[in-house]
């Protein structure tokens, strides 16, 4: 290009660097241009795109020849030709094509001495490429040499200028397609890893869901199927010699069943709706323990509430914990215990809800491991800790007092996890 030209040109390059549009190629920032390029291109094979653009850079490099004053011979024409001969592989070995068009341009600058023969069109693209796929020992190591090469094989100050602007800029496109590249890389990275660590969390989810619908069904079904049995069998025995009692254990056994079949229907909503969450879980409430206490009596076992005043409004969590640790404790009594007598206390305590249930059976050994984690039980001594455990407090079983029956105690916070190991405990 002529050195003439070179002032009218300054201007856009001067406008590509600082982000703006180039007359009639739309508007944008340097990187949104050559994003957008990459997009309109995307469906196209690399090898069939940078041989388009090595007959585009061939054709402008003959144009810019033959547009020459003087009358170039053939072998002009081919090292022009030759400049762009490489750009198909481009993106296999940056370096050498690059190499090889700094060959055949400095062979064009030493032997044809003319500013129109040099065309940096693939010196250009060579550079952009090198900036975007090589090491940064390798990329600035070429811009070093390029520009210094610039402003050494240029014949005048204002053609040095544009020669190192178009170096500089065609780097600096290069540079910023690879940094967006790695962004991009970066963020697929966190995307990957946020997937994985919401699929983790779902199925952690999923887990403790299954959990406690397990617990909530083996709480109802053992409490009720116990009732069940042992009114079934106490009643054929009483059926002739006491009617009365018969009936009342056939009634026993059809309002545990009643009862059963509720509380289940409400565990069952919860799995037909997931959507609906918690809110559709069921959650009983103490005041619901006189309930379950008659039904209990009606079995023959003499069971004493005590539901202080003053509990409050208490969490649903803790409050549906504290239900079916009284309601897994007095089912234990009925099927294992022996006992005649149960007794059964509910106090607020500061900021923990007390909740003791105990009976006057068999017991177990003064040697036994009072805490719950030394249980050997079955599932319903296991959900009594892990209910406790829940809503972050603790629970204890063991001998009653002296060695006599059988005495299960839970402490439950109403307020943060923890408050059990500050309060009285």
């Amino acid at each position: 290009m002529p050195d003439r030209a070179v002032p009218e040109v300054l201007p856009v390059g001067h406008d590509l660097l600082r982000g703006g549009g180039v007359p009639g190629y739309g508007g944008g920032t340097a990187v949104e241009r050559v994003a957008r390029w990459r997009t309109w291109t995307a469906g196209l094979s690399p090898y069939v795109l940078d041989s388009s653009l090595a007959l585009v850079s061939a054709g402008i490099a003959v144009w810019a020849v033959y547009n020459d004053d003087t009358r170039w011979p053939t072998w002009v024409y081919l090292l022009a030709v030759a400049t762009a001969v490489p750009l198909p592989w481009r993106r296999r070995a940056p370096l050498t094509v690059l190499a090889l068009y700094s060959a055949a341009e400095i062979t064009l600058s030493v032997l044809a001495h003319s500013a129109n023969a040099q065309v940096p069109l693939a010196g250009v693209l060579g550079l952009y490429t090198v900036a975007e796929r090589c090491s940064d020992r390798a990329r600035w190591s070429v811009l070093a040499v390029t520009v210094v090469g610039n402003v050494v094989g240029t014949h005048s100050p204002n053609g040095a200028l544009f020669s190192v602007l178009t170096s500089a800029g065609s780097f600096v496109f290069g540079a910023l397609v690879r940094t967006q590249r790695q962004l991009v890389r970066v963020e697929a990275e966190r995307a990957r890893e946020a997937g994985v660590r919401a699929a983790s969390e779902a199925a952690r989810a999923v887990a403790e869901e299954r959990s406690r619908i397990a617990r909530e069904m083996h709480d109802i079904l053992a409490h009720a199927v116990s009732l069940m049995v042992i009114q079934a069998e106490a009643g054929p025995l009483v059926v002739r010699d006491n009617p009365d009692r018969a009936i009342r254990a056939f009634d026993t056994i059809a309002d545990s069943g009643r009862d059963a079949m509720v509380q289940l229907r409400r565990v069952l909503g919860v799995l037909k709706d997931p959507e609906a969450g918690r809110e559709l879980a069921p959650q009983p409430r103490l005041a619901e323990l006189a309930d379950v206490v008659e039904r209990v009596r009606r079995s023959g076992l003499g069971v004493e509430l005590e539901l202080a005043d003053g509990l409050g409004a208490l969490p649903a969590d803790v409050e549906a914990a504290a239900f079916r640790i009284v309601q897994e404790a007095l089912t234990n009594t009925v099927k294992h215990s022996g006992a005649d007598r149960a007794a059964i206390r509910v106090r607020r305590s500061g900021e923990v809800l007390e909740v003791v249930v105990s009976d006057n059976g068999r017991g177990v050994p003064l040697a036994a491991d009072r805490t719950v984690a030394g249980w050997s039980g079955g599932r319903g001594l296991v959900g009594i800790r892990e209910r406790a455990a829940a809503c972050g407090g603790r629970a204890e079983a063991g001998p009653g007092p002296e060695g006599r029956g059988f005495l299960v105690s839970a402490r439950l916070p109403l307020g943060p996890a923890g408050v059990v190991e500050r309060v009285g405990g």
